[in-house]
């Protein structure tokens, strides 16, 4: 029989595939969201919390890149982390965008995580939230395998997130974002020896 820890584990996997659930900081992590010093994240929550979150770079890790079934990006953001263990984080999966093309009205799934307490709140849907405007800036060097772009986003929520029991919602009336993307080129089969 699994733990509730390990449950909710395996709840979090089920509903944001491919995104680090806790990552533990190291003493030499690099602490801050963008190179450029400039990332954020503001978002109004209401409902089971009260939330009116605002923040800034230093404070903040943010992570993304395509989602894992290639329909659009994935954009994680973790504020700062508390002594004990405790820590927020929220994940937008956007629809109907890829690499450095921007894009309006697009359908997001949005999905709220209490690191540290085992709870989560998920819309569980693409037609819950939208991104009214989503823009793409290429960052560091270009060509290569490995390519950046700072994502620049604003939305809105017009239903709530759940808990996985259903017992509690809360609502993102409104959100805006800088974060990062990433995108690799998937690795080429080596070639054949000559006979």
């Amino acid at each position: 029989m699994l733990r509730p820890a390990a449950l909710f584990v395996l709840a979090v996997l089920a509903l944001a595939p491919g995104l680090p659930v806790a990552a533990p900081a190291s003493a030499g992590a690099r602490h801050g969201c963008l190179a450029s010093g400039d990332g954020y994240l503001r978002a109004v929550i209401r409902g089971a919390l009260n939330l009116d979150l605002d923040w800034h770079d230093a404070e903040l890790e943010c992570e993304g890149g395509p989602r894992p079934d290639g329909s659009g990006l994935r954009v994680s953001f973790a504020g700062p982390a508390h002594g004990d263990g405790h820590r927020l984080r929220i994940v937008f999966g956007v629809e109907s965008v890829h690499e450095g093309s921007p894009g309006r009205d697009l359908p997001t799934n949005l999905t709220v995580i209490f690191e540290g307490e085992e709870r989560l709140f998920a819309t569980r849907g693409d037609d819950h939230c939208t991104v009214d405007e989503l823009r793409q800036e290429r960052v560091g060097a270009l060509g290569g395998p490995r390519r950046s772009w700072r994502l620049v986003a604003r939305g809105f929520c017009i239903a709530p997130a759940s808990t996985l029991s259903g017992d509690a919602r809360i609502l993102m009336s409104r959100f805006d974002f800088a974060g990062t993307a990433t995108f690799e080129d998937a690795p080429r089969a080596a070639s054949p020896a000559p006979h």
